[in-house]
């Protein structure tokens, strides 16, 4: 298989990933996808910021969520985020310290 190829085949990937997560699970929470795969929408928002910078692309932790969630992500969270439970919370900076380092405050 050729790079080209390649490439246009895990970019077709992550875009279905990102759909399912975004069209069919919106039921499934980011605290629990962290809990338990270690990592969330936020994740790969923030993946898409990084991979923008590696390329000279300026762009802002909101840019690159509002790219991502294809909403602000204020927004998104009024509608679809529910309130975390509090072994959630406690699994969640287990699971953020793990994978990503100190959670944000």
């Amino acid at each position: 298989m050729d790079d080209t190829t390649r490439i246009e085949l895990e970019a077709a990937a992550f875009r279905r990933l990102k759909r399912h997560l975004m069209e069919d699970r919106l039921d499934v929470q980011n605290i629990d996808l962290m809990n338990l795969a270690g990592f969330c929408r936020n994740c790969l928002s923030r993946w898409y910021q990084e991979a923008a910078a590696e390329r000279g692309v300026e762009m802002s932790k909101d840019e690159a969520r509002e790219i991502f969630y294809g909403m602000p992500y204020a927004e998104w969270k009024a509608r679809y985020q529910t309130e975390a439970s509090d072994a959630q919370k406690a699994d969640f900076k287990v699971a953020f310290a793990e994978n990503v380092g100190t959670p944000e405050a």
